[in-house]
C-alpha cells in the first residue's frame, strides 16, 4: 500500500483564516504591564516569579520566572495560586483581634496592634528574664521564641536574629532549616 503525503510548503497562506476579527484583536492583559522579579512566599526553595503590574500599580498576574536557576519558570500548585491569594475579595486586609474570653473578632488599627505586640513582648521578657543561674550569668528568656519565614532574605534573617539576641531570646529558628 502506498503512503500518501501532503506537502504544505508554500500553501500555509492559502489556508482559510479560522480566527474571527474579535479573536484577532484580543491582547493579553499583561501585554503592556511592567514585570517585577519576585520570590514565591511559600516554602524555603525560593522559586523566582514574575509579577505583572499595571500602570495603576495593581497586580495583574503572577507566573514562574523562566530565568530562575531553581525552578526554570515552573511553580508548584501553591506557587501557582499566588495571584488568587493576593487578589481575592475574601482576603482580610485589616488586623483581627479577639480579646481574651471573647467570642467576637474586632478590627483594630495597625498602630494599636504594633503597640500591643511591643507591650506584650516587653512584659513577657521582664517576667521571664533570667540573669543568673547556678552562679553563672545567662541573661536569657525562655518565654519568647522566634520562627523566621522561609522567604526572608539574608539581611532580614540577620536583623531578626540580632533583635532576638538583643532581647535574650534563646529559641531562635527559621523555617528554612526545619
Amino acid at each position: 500500500m502506498a503512503k500518501t503525503t501532503i506537502d504544505l510548503t508554500g500553501r500555509i497562506g492559502m489556508l482559510p483564516n479560522l480566527l474571527s476579527a474579535r479573536t484577532r484583536a484580543l491582547q493579553a492583559r499583561v501585554s503592556d504591564a511592567r514585570s517585577v522579579v519576585s520570590v514565591c512566599p511559600y516554602c524555603a526553595v525560593g522559586c523566582s516569579t514574575l509579577a505583572y503590574v499595571g500602570d495603576d500599580g495593581r497586580l495583574l498576574d503572577v507566573e514562574g520566572n523562566p530565568d530562575s536557576p531553581i525552578s526554570a519558570g515552573h511553580l508548584c500548585p501553591k506557587g501557582s495560586a499566588i495571584f488568587g491569594l493576593t487578589v481575592n475579595s475574601a482576603r482580610w486586609t485589616s488586623v483581627k483581634y479577639r480579646a481574651p474570653h471573647s467570642r467576637h473578632w474586632e478590627d483594630r488599627p495597625l498602630g494599636w496592634t504594633l503597640e500591643r505586640i511591643a507591650h506584650l513582648v516587653k512584659e513577657t521578657r521582664e517576667r521571664t528574664f533570667v540573669r543568673e543561674r547556678d552562679g553563672k550569668r545567662v541573661n536569657h528568656t525562655l518565654g519568647i521564641a522566634s520562627l523566621g519565614g522561609a522567604t526572608f532574605g539574608c539581611e532580614e534573617n540577620y536583623l531578626l536574629g540580632k533583635l532576638m539576641h538583643s532581647l535574650g531570646v534563646v529559641s531562635i529558628e527559621n523555617q528554612a532549616r526545619i
